[in-house]
């Protein structure tokens, strides 16, 4: 029996749900969840490896998150929007989620288009299912959305609850074509370890944090040394104002300290390693205008980095 594989890009609008479903099917936490709308900012990798199990075949699916579609009004958001279309080029299949307790949206709108710009095969993914109040609502709702485009499949599901998983996942398989695995099978990311404990900080930042500040804020990883016993972690938080630093760090430090503290017992989860984690807090004004600064904060521009800076002096 053949195997299948291909590459699936989740698209949609902020708070659709993307982030969440990619954590459900791949089993870990890849992403970081937020209420807040454009929490994820990069494409993200996440692989299913489906072993060969009576009449189905073998699979490997490739998983791509992507930011929430928006209008872009800065760097940041016009790069964002780099990473969507750049998923999108190189996909299989694109998976296409709604949020069913919504009004269809002009970011929906959007989506919709970016996808069918592709002729790329798209499922509808009608989400949340689990917070409708009366089920029979789905069916004229199916019924309307079924008018806009010729989805190869239309799948109700709660990511959240992982109700109707199992569906999305036969269907995937069944419309991936025949081809290698293209990852190892102990490999659930493309993520390096130093980018996921960036994001978990980030992601801090973003649950502890109000109003203009989650947006206004990055995180980089200055130091990541990893030993047989602790791995030491440096990261900045950048801001805009003063005024967000000042909130950041809080009275006598105690803010800085709660997200320090709650990203340090997350990123040793995830390293499965103690971790001694030093943060700091630095304004760097208007950094979401700037293109040099923005382009910097890609993963692949920063490991590109490492790779070619010379090794400390003895």
């Amino acid at each position: 029996m053949a195997f299948h594989s291909g590459f699936v890009c989740i698209l949609g609008r902020p708070n659709a749900g993307k982030s969440t479903l990619l954590n459900a099917l791949v089993g870990e936490k890849l992403a970081i969840i937020s209420p807040k709308p454009q929490t994820t900012r990069n494409r993200i990798q996440g692989i299913i490896h489906l072993p060969k199990l009576g009449k189905r075949s073998g699979a490997q699916i490739v998983l791509v998150d992507t930011p929430g579609v928006h209008k872009p009004d800065s760097s940041l958001g016009r790069k964002m929007m780099v990473e969507v279309r750049e998923a999108l080029e190189a996909c299989d299949l694109i998976l296409l989620i709604l949020d069913v307790t919504k009004k269809l949206a002009r970011e929906d709108q959007f989506a919709l288009q970016m996808a069918q710009q592709t002729m790329t095969p798209v499922f509808l993914l009608l989400n949340k299912i689990d917070l409708l109040k009366d089920k029979r609502s789905l069916l004229p709702l199916i019924a309307g959305y079924q008018s806009l485009h010729d989805f190869k499949e239309v799948i109700p599901l709660s990511a959240l609850k992982k109700d109707g998983l199992d569906l999305l996942l036969e269907k995937v398989v069944s419309a991936l074509p025949v081809g290698p695995a293209y990852f190892p099978e102990d490999q659930l990311t493309d993520q390096p370890a130093r980018f996921m404990a960036a994001e978990i900080i980030r992601e801090k930042v973003l649950l502890d944090t109000k109003e203009e500040v989650p947006h206004a804020t990055t995180v980089v990883v200055d130091q990541f040394e990893e030993g047989p016993k602790l791995t030491r972690i440096a990261a900045t938080i950048y801001c805009e104002r003063d005024g967000q630093k000042a909130i950041l760090v809080g009275k006598g430090g105690q803010m800085l300290k709660k997200i320090g503290t709650a990203a340090r017992h997350n990123i040793e989860r995830l390293l499965n390693s103690k971790v001694f984690l030093e943060l700091y807090v630095k304004v760097q004004p208007g950094w979401r205008d700037s293109r040099a600064f923005v382009d910097e904060l890609d993963w692949r521009r920063q490991l590109a980095n490492l790779a070619v800076s010379p090794p400390p002096e003895d």
